[in-house]
């Protein structure tokens, strides 16, 4: 987080969203860990610290559908998803998840090549049955 304007409650999110890195949470999410381990920050801060946040290229945002709150990914200085990363959200459970695959980029490739069309990853997601849900099913 930047250090010209640090605060207490900016700390607090920083340090649960690098403990869950490489994961997507919600505001809602954020605001019921701080709650239940007895540092209360309301949910306009939260989303005031997420969204400075994302504007200094630390968190990613995540708008999924209309039906779903936005996520946010700790991305750090590294910017995991900053090569060709894909998602898929399960339809059962809502769990949004990365998808690294060269088939993908192959895709994007002739897409590009053949059609003149530039698929933007960050805002691709497949939607279907997690491996967890499916095998509930079964």
């Amino acid at each position: 987080m930047s250090s010209r304007y640090k605060t207490k409650q900016g700390d607090i999110l920083l340090d649960y969203l690098k403990s869950r890195q490489g994961s997507h949470v919600t505001a809602n999410e954020i605001c019921e860990h701080c709650k239940a381990h007895g540092t209360p920050i309301g949910t306009a801060t939260v989303y005031r610290h997420l969204e400075k946040m994302v504007d200094e290229g630390i968190v990613n945002k995540y708008n999924i559908d209309s039906n779903s709150p936005a996520c946010f990914e700790y991305i750090g200085s590294e910017n995991c998803c900053e090569e060709m990363c894909f998602h898929y959200k399960c339809e059962k459970c809502g769990k949004l998840v990365h998808l690294h695959c060269e088939e993908f980029k192959e895709l994007c490739t002739h897409l590009k090549e053949h059609h003149n069309f530039v698929i933007n990853p960050m805002r691709t997601v497949f939607y279907g049955i997690c491996e967890e849900c499916g095998e509930r099913e079964k």
